[in-house]
């Protein structure tokens, strides 16, 4: 089965959005709040944020459903708001395109706890509210799925089967690291390495590898997770580092890595053979702006 998105990737690399959740807060997102509800009650600041990435240059939108699980809404009270989340999340995203075309990826965000034995939340618990996420996301008309930040390989595999059953068109399944080992290796925060998870993910049947935020991970560090992936699987890569390490100013987390700094270091996520590229924590539409003429001078 043909799949837009994928054939897109192949024939050029692809530029993603940035930021989400630390665009929300400069709207007036109070710390801890549910960045996910706003799509039914602030949807006009929603679609700001996300226009303003299509203006800059973005091929693909990432739904605003980070934290859209049953386990994480229902910590804010809206554990019911599941399906009207999701889908006014899509509907957002496809509005801020407006004519042009572009690329809608549904995300799905960790649950926010550990598993059994190592945490209370159950795999069966785990498994319903992934598959109804997934299943809410498909319904919604996402042109692909992505499951992001994910650090265990035992949640990661929930999510994948939960998007494959629920008929993802495209499955995008991302991994954080952390810089260990004073600076010279890379591991999630459950000790998973690059090759391990690239091995686990072609595995488990998805299209594309990807990394994202991690502590230390900017874009030079995510060239090096995307070359071991590369080194043990031949799929294609996402990647969407952080705006640098972030620092606690008053009460805020804050991202300083300019928009300049990073665009120089895309071209080594470029050499490395990521196919689409995007930001994370702290990016903004100027960093995506400046991406745009990197990622265009490459596609040339």
């Amino acid at each position: 089965m043909t799949n837009s998105f994928l054939d897109a990737l192949k024939q050029r690399v692809l530029l993603a959005d940035g930021a989400m959740g630390t665009e929300l807060q400069k709207a007036g997102l109070e710390p801890g709040g549910c960045g996910e509800r706003w799509n039914i009650e602030h949807p006009d600041l929603v679609l700001t944020i996300q226009r303003a990435y299509v203006q800059a240059g973005a091929d693909c939108l990432i739904t605003n459903t980070f934290g859209a699980s049953r386990v994480m809404l229902e910590r804010h009270g809206c554990a019911h708001d599941v399906a009207a989340i999701v889908q006014a999340a899509v509907r957002i995203a496809r509005s801020a395109f407006g004519d042009r075309p572009g690329f809608v990826l549904g995300d799905m965000g960790p649950l926010g706890g550990l598993l059994k034995p190592y945490g209370d939340l159950s795999e069966t618990r785990a498994r319903e509210a992934l598959s109804e996420q997934a299943a809410a996301l498909v319904e919604a008309g996402v042109d692909a799925i992505i499951i992001e930040t994910q650090t265990s390989l035992e949640e990661l595999g929930i999510a994948i089967a939960a998007a494959r059953d629920g008929g993802a068109p495209c499955l995008i399944a991302s991994v954080a690291f952390d810089v260990t080992h004073g600076g010279i290796d890379l591991r999630t925060m459950m000790g998973v390495s690059p090759e391990a998870a690239a091995r686990f993910m072609a595995d488990a049947g998805v299209d594309v590898l990807g990394v994202n935020c991690g502590s230390g991970v900017d874009a030079a560090r995510a060239a090096v997770a995307v070359r071991r992936y590369r080194s043990v699987v031949d799929l294609p890569t996402m990647a969407q580092p952080n705006a640098g390490q972030p620092v606690l100013e008053g009460l805020q987390v804050v991202y300083r890595q300019d928009p300049d700094s990073m665009a120089r270091q895309l071209q080594d996520l470029l050499a490395a053979e990521a196919r689409v590229v995007g930001g994370c924590c702290g990016t903004t539409p100027e960093h995506i702006r400046r991406f745009r003429a990197v990622v265009d001078a490459w596609n040339s």
